[in-house]
């Protein structure tokens, strides 16, 4: 017993000193923010942090498609894939992501793996660490551009399928009832065409949220996602979701000057959820387009001895 009194008291200092190094990151001067965002960034938690996976104890399919400004000429349009799932030696867990995104002239493709290690801190709360890598390719039509500065030596060649590798880093902490995650998911800052002037910047996100019990039939469960770039403003979504019967899920999103929305999911059975969402702008370009649309779709399989999870909130 003294044993393991001594080794949940140093699990919890290594909980402490990690959080503090990653925040102590997030803390250095914050370029524009490139990576696609998504109104459901809850269920797509993969996407952003590697800890993550193997962490709903299955193996878990989600795809979200997104059409950001409809009717906006050169919006942004991305579709991300992850598959995840712990071993049979549960503490480790590995995923696969992809994700391709559109923006303008300029596309990219990730193929990135995933792997985590975590730790028993209680018989219900779990500590773990994440790695990923993978490789971006990117391409970019820069002719279609209109530009004021017709000699500009940084849109004077088209890029074609230049592949970046790069790699990432974080940590999850969760619990039945809270989870929290901080993450950069690619920490080389590497050059999209040669120039020293555009690059891949490195992104920090932490996300966090909980489940509360109303009462027998409802709960409610309030999430937040803060992203940093360097020189870009801080990026900050709050969401709340309404659970009736831990079947239906509707809910509010707010992305800190910048966007307000709303999303609604089913849980068909214990394995397959589908959600959409719909969010719209709170600056001047919402009057040049139709909103932002997006499509969850969510399954579980059940191989192993334990079955599936459910109800499964994050």
């Amino acid at each position: 017993m003294f044993i393991l009194n001594v080794n949940i008291l140093k699990m919890r200092k290594l909980v402490k000193i990690s959080f503090f190094v990653v925040f102590s990151c997030l803390s250095h001067s914050i370029n524009a923010q490139q990576d696609p965002q998504f109104t459901q960034y809850f269920d797509n938690a993969l996407f952003v942090n590697p800890a993550y996976a193997g962490s709903t104890g299955m193996l878990t399919a989600t795809t979200i498609h997104r059409e950001q400004w409809v009717g906006f000429d050169g919006r942004p349009s991305s579709t991300t894939l992850s598959l995840h799932s712990p071993l049979s030696y549960e503490s480790v867990g590995l995923g696969l992501t992809a994700v391709r995104d559109q923006i303008g002239p300029l596309n990219q493709t990730m193929f990135y793996g995933d792997f985590s290690y975590s730790f028993k801190l209680s018989k219900k709360s779990k500590l773990a660490f994440g790695l990923k890598g993978g490789l971006n390719i990117i391409s970019a039509n820069t002719s279609e551009l209109q530009t004021t500065q017709s000699d500009d030596p940084n849109l004077l060649q088209n890029i074609q399928n230049k592949i970046n590798p790069n790699f990432g880093t974080g940590i999850y902490y969760h619990n039945p009832s809270f989870f929290i995650g901080a993450a950069t998911p690619k920490i080389i800052e590497q050059s999209i065409d040669g120039s020293e002037t555009n690059k891949e910047r490195r992104h920090y996100f932490v996300i966090a949220g909980g489940i509360i019990k109303i009462n027998e039939y409802w709960k409610i469960r309030p999430t937040s996602q803060l992203k940093l770039t360097v020189s870009a403003p801080i990026s900050i979504d709050l969401s709340l979701t309404a659970i009736y019967r831990d079947k239906f899920y509707i809910g509010s999103m707010y992305r800190l000057n910048a966007a307000f929305g709303s999303y609604a999911q089913y849980q068909f059975n214990k394995q397959f959820r589908i959600g959409l969402a719909t969010d719209f702008s709170t600056t001047a370009i919402r009057n040049y387009n139709y909103g932002t649309f997006e499509i969850l779709v969510s399954y579980d399989f059940a191989f192993n001895r334990n079955g599936i999870r459910s109800p499964r909130y994050f």
